[in-house]
């Protein structure tokens, strides 16, 4: 069964991020300097170079990718709730080359901008945080 909450919209920030940055750093500062708790994200650009992973589910660990070379940020989707008493964002994104192959996973530190705006959606409803889950060994939502 699924367990989910109601949120309402309660603000938008749109805007573009610094040249040269970490992508997933980048967006995490838009949270902090906000206040942002409760949110949705999605971007669209391009990195000079992608660092990104995928969850072994039988060895419960993240396995990385780097990708060394220019990409589209294609889509970039996530959400942002608290863990450890921050603002954390969680996204997963597809990049793609100049030949149109597309890679994606889980953003992690260490893809860094060329160019990217962003939408953040900010929610007001429960309060969403973190921990580990048993099941799973993920960070996921404490409900």
């Amino acid at each position: 069964m699924a367990i989910y909450n109601e949120v309402q919209l309660q603000r938008i920030f749109v805007g573009k991020l610094k040249h040269d940055g970490d992508l997933l750093e980048e967006l995490t500062s838009v949270c902090e300097e906000n206040d942002i708790h409760l949110g949705r994200v999605g971007a669209l650009g391009a990195v000079k170079k992608a660092r990104l992973g995928f969850y072994n589910q039988q060895d419960r660990k993240y396995e990385f990718c780097d990708i060394e070379e220019n990409l589209e940020i294609t889509n970039l989707f996530g959400n942002i709730s608290m863990r450890d008493g921050k603002p954390m964002v969680h996204a997963h994104v597809t990049v793609s080359d100049a030949q149109g192959r597309a890679y994606g996973g889980h953003l992690a530190p260490g893809t860094v901008v060329f160019a990217c705006e962003f939408i953040i959606d900010v929610y007001k409803g429960p309060q969403m945080c973190r921990a580990d889950d048993e099941e799973t060994g993920l960070p996921l939502w404490d409900m």
